[in-house]
């Protein structure tokens, strides 16, 4: 079966191919063919990378827009030119989509309907950057590939049930019934983490207690017990919690108050401030990428603070985790940062010497993958895990299309 991965970001667009056969792998594998689409540098200097696993790889540079043209001039290079990764257009089975926001109805992934559709557009006054860009990428489907089976996999799914306790705010109880609460998101990132970290420590899932921290341009933690989301740090939107590269985080909510009464800013600008102009940039007044911020905060004060907020947070973060599940035996990094900066690691992992979590630091420094990086005599485990949240929407893609074609093949 040949699963084919949308992944929306604001501004960027990733995609991949899988060939999945009658069982699922152990490991994850690598994809026939992926591409990446980078436009936020604007529309004139929107980049394409696409590499084929059997070596032909493609840069563009495109002048393109509108998101669905850009997924088909990136389709085309799936089934034409050097990285052709299959011989037409019919040989994908089905489409998979990362959906950021599926509100508390949609508890695991769903074949996308009309009705589906209708909820996930609801949804976008949420996160209206990737809930209308996941809606614009099935639309592109249906007039490139006609019919095909969508599936809709939601970031939001994982942690739908939290306990109440962990998703409630303490503001009227009417704000329950009106849906806000605490949805939590990266929970494709957050549960496949949990998935792979059993595995590499050879234990059962259901007998863990993780916290496993997605650590990229946006970033979120999750408390994981017996292979379920019990608390996390993103909240009714993917703007609370942690600082990340132009988010704010959690901040105080009497700061946004007297910005509207005192310094007269109008929502749209507050919400600009909060999602664009806040995090690792806002403070370093340098960059949003941390591979950026390291080496500029030897001589950079603001560029050292930054680093030094996003680490104390975090910091404060794992410690709220650990204190949800009871204890710890494992944390595990991800993302971007949290598979990339040794730096962020051993800062966080130092914060809780006292309670004998020690990480071994030349494993540490060695860029490791899938790995357990924690010293011999540490507490807990520290694993350093590598996103594969394709892999994880292609596997329930897979998982869906098997069941609706042997219910198909079953009904008289």
């Amino acid at each position: 079966m040949k699963v084919f991965v949308l992944n929306a970001g604001s501004s960027s667009q990733k995609s991949c191919l899988y060939d999945i056969g009658d069982s699922l792998p152990k490991s994850p594998p690598e994809p026939l063919w992926k591409a990446h689409i980078d436009w936020s540098g604007g529309s004139e200097n929107a980049e394409m990378t696409v590499k084929n696993s059997a070596g032909p790889t493609l840069d563009e540079k495109l002048k393109v827009d509108a998101r669905g043209e850009a997924i088909k001039t990136m389709l085309d290079t799936l089934w034409s030119g050097p990285t052709r990764g299959i011989g037409q257009r019919s040989g994908i089975d089905v489409v998979g989509h990362r959906v950021v926001h599926g509100g508390h109805n949609y508890q695991q992934a769903m074949m996308v309907t009309p009705e589906v559709r209708a909820e996930i557009a609801a949804l976008a006054v949420f996160a209206p950057l990737h809930n209308r860009a996941d809606l614009d990428g099935m639309e592109a489907i249906d007039r490139i590939l006609g019919t095909i089976p969508q599936v809709a996999v939601f970031d939001t799914a994982f942690h739908s049930q939290m306990p109440l306790p962990a998703a409630a705010y303490p503001g009227p109880y009417e704000w329950l019934a009106r849906g806000i609460r605490r949805y939590g998101f990266h929970g494709i990132s957050h549960q496949y983490c949990a998935q792979r970290s059993a595995e590499i420590l050879g234990r059962d899932l259901a007998q863990l207690k993780l916290v496993t921290c997605h650590l990229g341009n946006g970033c979120s933690l999750a408390a994981i017990r017996d292979g379920r989301s019990v608390d996390t740090t993103m909240g009714f939107t993917p703007l609370d919690g942690l600082m990340m590269g132009t988010r704010s985080g959690s901040v105080d909510p009497g700061i946004l108050i007297h910005l509207l009464r005192e310094e007269k800013y109008s929502a749209e600008e507050l919400e600009q401030v909060l999602n664009q102009k806040s995090g690792l940039l806002g403070i370093s007044g340098i960059s949003n990428d941390m591979r950026q911020i390291l080496p500029a905060m030897k001589t950079n004060a603001r560029a050292r603070l930054a680093f030094d907020i996003f680490t104390h947070r975090l910091r404060s973060c794992i410690g709220t985790m650990v204190a949800s599940l009871g204890g710890l035996d494992a944390l595990v990094f991800t993302g971007g940062i949290g598979e990339n900066s040794p730096e962020v690691r051993a800062a966080a992992c130092d914060a809780f010497e006292f309670l004998s979590l020690k990480i071994d630091a030349e494993k540490n420094a060695a860029s490791p993958v899938d790995q357990d990086i924690a010293a011999a005599d540490s507490s807990a485990r520290v694993l350093v895990v590598q996103a594969r949240e394709d892999w994880a929407i292609a596997r329930e893609c897979w998982k869906l299309a098997r069941n609706k074609r042997a219910y198909v093949e079953d009904s008289p």
